[in-house]
């Protein structure tokens, strides 16, 4: 496992009453660091620190890259209240918390005075801030395929550049466990046709089966990294 980080540490527990964890919990913020400073798929370092009031940057040859901290395992309880008021409450399963294994970042700098890869996915209504749906974007962005979120990502090209291909940058974010064996297909939390269905479930059974799907890969994704040199 990597030194010093514990994927069973809930960021709620450090973070001020009412405040984001992604930017107010310093574990979160040393986790990051620890984990996502290493050799990139070309062999050079990808080192991050705190600098000044930014969450994370790196500065070496390769670029600076301006870095901040986002949850990748969203409940959606309000944008499915209408469904999320139908269930009792004793049938929804438990959360795996606000571990490390449901956060990731992205480059947290404005281009152009447009929005941010966190920004757009959580106002796209295609996308409704989840991160299955977000990869599915990133791995079309690999391919030069439209996908609802290409514009964004193209203002970006150069940090998702720094990973080579999909492979590369699933591999170095431990996503394996959203991913079928192909290596190529995502493993949606909801059932998903090109963008055509609606990003947020209609039925009680659809969320608790959303639910069930993103915990899975919370648990998976923090194994994969308690396993990680």
């Amino acid at each position: 496992m990597t030194a010093g980080v514990d994927t069973s540490f809930d960021f709620n527990s450090d973070t001020p009453a009412g405040k984001d964890p992604d930017s107010f919990s310093p574990t979160l913020r040393r986790y990051h660091q620890l984990l996502w400073s290493k050799e990139l798929p070309n062999g050079a370092a990808f080192d991050l620190a705190p600098e000044g009031r930014q969450y994370m940057v790196h500065r070496s040859p390769v670029g600076v890259f301006h870095l901040a901290s986002d949850t990748i395992t969203t409940r959606l309880r309000k944008r499915a209240w209408a469904v999320v008021r139908e269930i009792p409450e004793n049938d929804l399963p438990e959360y795996s918390g606000y571990t490390v294994g449901s956060t990731l970042v992205f480059p947290g700098n404005v281009v152009g005075g447009k929005q941010t890869i966190n920004g757009a996915r959580g106002f796209h209504a295609k996308i409704a801030d989840r991160f299955d749906l977000t990869l599915e974007c990133i791995r079309r962005h690999y391919l030069g395929q439209p996908n609802p979120l290409a514009d964004t990502l193209r203002r970006y090209a150069d940090f998702f550049a720094l990973f080579g291909d999909f492979g590369g940058y699933v591999k170095f974010f431990l996503l394996q466990d959203l991913m079928e064996d192909d290596g190529q297909t995502i493993r949606f939390f909801h059932p998903f046709a090109d963008f055509s269905t609606p990003a947020v479930p209609r039925t009680a059974e659809e969320y608790l089966n959303y639910l069930q799907a993103s915990n899975t890969f919370i648990r998976a994704r923090n194994r994969r990294i308690d396993e990680n040199p």
